[in-house]
């Protein structure tokens, strides 16, 4: 009787253990996907840009540095290397040869006081802004590294010459044409011309009362004489 007992107690204890074992066979389970399949990949993020405005100033004029894409709080390096402009364009430097000709001067090797490096951090969103205000003629490259995650952007500055004032006109004896006007003088006085007509129109007239005068004079007196 006891043994009956003892095996329906550990029937009962199968039973209940069993169960949910059972119901969670019983669920629909997900099918393992095939071996070799390709994973999706991360989304690779947008690369780093940096932007100069305006692209062209006048020496001593300032421009802002923008930069975006970097990490976030990230200090990042600006490297600025500077090159002499080409020859011939606006802003370059002149002067004359002897014989009135001009001519460009040819571009040295400038040294800039500007810095040529320095570090900007970014905000939250890895951007920058910051100003540069250079002193030098010449083509500027900026280029900005993220000391962190290492991404690398660029822009270039084009930077001329202040005009200077045009120097007032002189005579050199090899500038043609000279004088000008067509090789013809200015005239800067009157015409003489109807002075001298008028003054020898005056003298006529003088001359003439004056002999009229005398012929009078002379018939006065041989008429006073015969009576």
């Amino acid at each position: 009787m006891r043994l009956s007992r003892i095996i329906m107690a550990l029937t009962i204890g199968l039973a209940v253990v069993a169960a949910p074992t059972a119901a969670g066979a019983a669920q629909p389970q997900p099918t393992p996907s095939p071996t070799g399949s390709p994973q999706p990949t991360p989304y690779p993020p947008q690369p780093p840009v940096l932007t100069v405005n305006p692209s062209t100033v006048y020496v001593g004029d300032t421009v802002t540095l923008s930069g975006f894409g970097f990490g976030p709080n990230e200090v990042v390096d600006i490297t600025v290397t500077i090159t002499p402009l080409a020859a011939g364009l606006p802003g370059q430097s002149t002067v004359r040869r002897s014989d009135g000709s001009t001519v460009a001067m040819a571009p040295v090797a400038y040294r800039a006081a500007a810095p040529t490096h320095f570090t900007v951090v970014t905000d939250g969103a890895g951007n920058f802004t910051t100003t540069y205000t250079p002193d030098t003629p010449g083509q500027y490259l900026f280029t900005a590294v993220g000391q962190t995650t290492g991404r690398t952007a660029s822009a270039t500055l084009t930077v001329l010459a202040r005009p200077q004032p045009s120097p007032s006109p002189t005579y050199h004896p090899t500038h043609k044409p000279w004088p000008p006007h067509g090789g013809k003088l200015p005239v800067t006085g009157d015409n003489l011309g109807t002075p001298l007509a008028v003054g020898g129109g005056l003298v006529g007239v003088g001359v003439v009362l004056m002999l009229a005068g005398l012929a009078w004079r002379r018939r006065a007196r041989f008429g006073g004489s015969t009576r």
